[in-house]
């Protein structure tokens, strides 16, 4: 069991760190929401998984793992819902999305 939990945190810190490097790395607002919205709920969801896994075989704690899956699930529905509500501000703040510089046709 412990081998499964330990792949369920390394999993989660490879989602969290995903979702950094791409909220860092992205060039506009729109871009940068797709990593924080998606990467962090998947790692939100293992490692808290983990946890659980963890709390029920470990210290035989059933109705805390209970609450800690009830816990992920909650955020699992809401984080796409406030991702949107968040991509809707922008659109009506009037941000425009990024686009590509056009090369210059004088340039080689």
């Amino acid at each position: 069991m412990d081998i499964i939990i330990t792949l369920l945190i390394v999993s989660g810190l490879v989602f969290f760190t995903g979702g950094t490097l791409g909220i860092l790395r992205f060039p506009d607002f729109y871009s940068r929401l797709h990593p924080a919205g998606k990467l962090d709920t998947f790692g939100l969801m293992t490692t808290m998984g983990a946890l659980a896994l963890y709390v029920a075989f470990a210290h035989h704690s059933y109705l805390t793992a209970l609450k800690i899956i009830l816990i992920v699930v909650f955020i699992f529905l809401t984080s796409p819902t406030a991702t949107h509500a968040i991509l809707d501000a922008g659109v009506r703040a009037g941000l425009k999305p990024w686009r590509k510089p056009e090369a210059r046709k004088d340039a080689p």
